[in-house]
């Protein structure tokens, strides 16, 4: 992988006399107060400013901050008028613009696109303090404010948006995020280590315009300079454009004939003559920019979106990615290839600025929900290699595992005893995944030139070391420091390679599970799960074996949370149907449903809107995905994964029916739903309350339940005790009997939508 310069190696700039800031200041008056006459660098940002390494804002102003910078905030601005854009002054070098930890139109709507009620990232959680595509509006409002001030996009929202990408609120294909905001760079993935050479590189006098070479950045061009070799990619059935090579097998009279025509002396045939080769692609890896197909292009034939997305993921390792370039209405935008990960050295110099922990004093207390979740978590390593389609952290974070050391991570938990509130209980110690600490290929050699989207789909790669020995000490290093009582693993656990080390699944079954742990199967059916690229059932089963047998000798009452998908690409009715047989099995009953939700870049988004299946090679004639986009077929899928909800027994009744799986209605233990509806469902309200298993002291209710220590069922395995059952079939009786209506009130059954 080619080096790079340390984030620590750079000279500080002048204003580093003035030393770290309390709090990034927020207002002409905290400016005053440290003895600042303007800021170098302000950063707006859709998320309440909260001074801690789980804010993207926090991280990237310490760091700069670090440099030397004398950095600003502008959080959730008033972004109706440029008034709030100018509330801090002109900055010397730019405006740092990101929407916030979340896309703005993901924090705000649903997967059904309906407008959430509270926003998690604001002050008193309130709703509505940030536009739809923040990102655009900021920036336009900043060049509304400041028009010679250069504009450098960065956070996911950016970072997903950098090409042509599919956007599911609209419909269709919106154009690259940085030509709708006329911005001057574009930073995608931890923009750490681009940030600081492009702020080091403006403080030197540079012009924004010629920082055309650090890589992790998108940037607007004409047309490719000299000195790139183009591989043609706009089209799907040619592989791209091959450069000539000399024949030495050539006929001569051919040569000579050649030679003729061009007004040139003919060759002696006799003469020998070494062949030349001219460069090519493969060879200058590092001079090669792979065009895709335009934005208009894609914008009008989902097929090519499709392939365009596929060779957009397959760019995406650091050590052997190339450049990528789409045009938009005439222009280039210009991709460099991903970033160099972080060291874990550079880690641990990110995370060990003199982070406040909290909130801004300028909320007066106000609980902001995200932080309330996280204040006592420590984040210990970052990316993902499992490449689930439906998730966005490869595409932002990458997949290669960066890992802070031991000391740094530590060091973090003794700051954290000194946050308000701290019980000495802390609340995570993980990231995008709880158990990919210091995983990764055994070989530095094959993840340089390995291009396969995962490390862990179909199965585990036999190059992964799947150790979890440096992770177990860290969990047993961290409990035995003074002052902590318990610590929990909160992040989602990567079960496959947990059951690759017994070892690590007893230790976190032993110590680190508080009441419940939450896993991510999915799926249950190989259809959705081979395009989610996620693990058969099986590993599920292998870890919910381990997990008992551990729990069991720990002592302890414990349980799984698997979370699961609805609606998912490549998902029929009968999966559904199957998986919600699995659940009634296994006694789980969701109390929520995640339903599909289709992200900007994400691969399972592109199959989404094409029909198509970018996992593998994508033609016009290459088979097609079966997809779940109409409401109806949407709350059918939801409505399988609470099949034990009366208000959806009409619905799936229906369905079964027109399905053929009429067997599946009735009253029987192996049977889905009951043939009655209720009168009422104040006994269902009554189970609801009791839903969590007994003898656990969490607080709320968790997203799944197992039946374990709840309400007696009756023998047949209907969730209706007997004394219900009889008194649904008395009223059935008397209506079929046309002795009027029965007594007491009565629901009538809704019709299916």
């Amino acid at each position: 992988m080619p080096a790079a310069k340390p984030l620590f190696d750079y000279p500080k700039y002048w204003a580093e006399c003035f030393g770290p800031a309390p709090f990034l200041p927020m207002s002409r008056e905290e400016m005053d107060q440290l003895g600042w006459d303007s800021c170098d660098i302000i950063i707006v940002t859709g998320d309440a400013y909260v001074d801690h390494p789980s804010f993207g804002m926090a991280i990237i102003g310490r760091l700069l901050e670090a440099q030397g910078f004398r950095v600003g905030i502008i959080a959730q601005p008033n972004w109706r008028s440029k008034d709030d854009f100018m509330k801090l002054g002109e900055p010397n070098l730019f405006f740092g613009i990101a929407a916030g930890n979340m896309d703005s139109m993901i924090n705000r709507y649903t997967a059904d696109r309906k407008i959430r009620s509270d926003d998690a990232y604001t002050a008193g959680g309130i709703a509505g303090q940030r536009p739809d595509r923040a990102s655009l509006v900021y920036s336009q409002r900043c060049k509304e404010a400041y028009s010679q001030v250069p504009i450098i996009l960065g956070g996911i929202e950016a970072s997903l948006r950098r090409i042509a990408h599919y956007d599911y609120w609209s419909d269709k294909v919106r154009r690259s995020i940085l030509m709708d905001a006329t911005a001057d760079l574009l930073l995608y993935g931890n923009a750490e280590r681009a940030v600081v050479e492009i702020a080091q590189r403006l403080a030197a006098g540079e012009s924004v315009s010629t920082i055309t070479d650090v890589r992790g950045t998108a940037f607007i061009r004409r047309d490719t300079p000299e000195g790139w070799f183009e591989i043609d990619s706009s089209r799907i059935d040619r592989p791209g454009k091959v450069d000539k090579i000399i024949n030495p097998y050539v006929n001569t009279r051919d040569l000579e004939a050649c030679a003729l025509e061009n007004g040139q002396p003919a060759e002696d045939p006799n003469e020998a003559r070494p062949v030349e080769l001219l460069p090519h692609p493969t060879i200058e890896r590092d001079r090669t920019v792979i065009r895709l197909p335009s934005f208009e292009k894609v914008r009008n034939d989902p097929v090519l979106y499709a392939h365009a997305n596929r060779v957009l993921h397959l760019e995406t390792n650091p050590g052997n990615a190339r450049a990528l370039v789409q045009k938009h209405d005439g222009l280039d935008v210009w991709l460099n290839p991903p970033p160099i990960p972080l060291t874990t050295e550079e880690m641990d110099y990110v995370f060990a600025a003199p982070y406040a922990r909290v909130p801004h004093p300028s909320y007066a207390g106000a609980k902001i929900p995200a932080y309330e979740m996280i204040r006592f978590s420590v984040n210990i390593m970052r990316g993902c290699f499992g490449g689930c389609t439906f998730c966005s952290i490869t595409e932002h974070e990458g997949r290669i595992i960066q890992n802070r050391s031991h000391e740094s991570i530590l060091n973090e938990i003794e700051e954290m005893k000194k946050v308000p509130g701290f019980t000495g209980v802390v609340s995570d110690l993980g990231g995008p995944t709880a158990n990919m600490y210091r995983l990764a290929c055994k070989s530095h050699e094959i993840e340089r030139h390995c291009r396969k989207p995962s490390c862990v789909f179909p199965g585990i790669c036999e190059n992964l070391d799947t150790d979890h020995s440096s992770l177990i000490a860290l969990y047993r290093k961290a409990r035995e420091l003074p002052g902590v009582k318990k610590i929990l693993i909160a992040s989602g656990l990567r079960y496959d390679l947990a059951v690759e080390s017994p070892e690590y699944v007893r230790e976190l079954v032993t110590h680190h599970v508080g009441g419940y742990l939450k896993i991510a199967p999915e799926h249950t059916e190989a259809g959705p799960l081979s395009k989610m690229m996620k693990p058969g059932i099986g590993a599920y089963d292998r870890f919910k074996q381990m997990f008992e047998k551990f729990s069991k000798e720990a002592g302890k009452e414990q349980y799984l949370i698997p979370y699961f998908i609805a609606a998912h690409p490549g998902t029929t009715d009968e999966d559904m149907m199957n998986l919600a047989l699995w659940l009634k099995r296994n006694g789980f009953r969701a109390d929520q449903v995640q339903a599909f939700y289709p992200s900007p870049m994400a691969s399972a988004t592109a199959m989404y809107h094409s029909g198509k299946n970018p996992l593998r090679k994508v033609t016009y004639k290459s088979d097609g995905v079966t997809i779940v986009k109409s409401e109806a077929q949407r709350r059918l899928h939801k409505a399988f994964l609470r099949y034990h909800d009366p208000k959806n027994w009409p619905l799936l009744r229906e369905a079964l029916k027109d399905m053929g799986r009429a067997d599946l209605i009735g009253n029987g233990k192996h049977q889905l739903i009951p043939t009655y509806q209720p009168a009422t469902d104040e006994y269902q309200s009554a189970r609801r309350k009791n839903s969590t298993p007994a003898g656990s002291k969490k607080a709320g209710k968790p997203l799944l339940t197992q039946h374990t220590g709840l309400p007696p069922r009756s023998q047949d395995g209907n969730p209706w005790d007997k004394r219900e059952q009889a008194k649904a079939a008395a009223q059935a009786r008397r209506k079929a009997a046309g002795n009027g209506k029965p007594k007491g009130r009565q629901r009538p059954e809704p019709m299916p939508r």
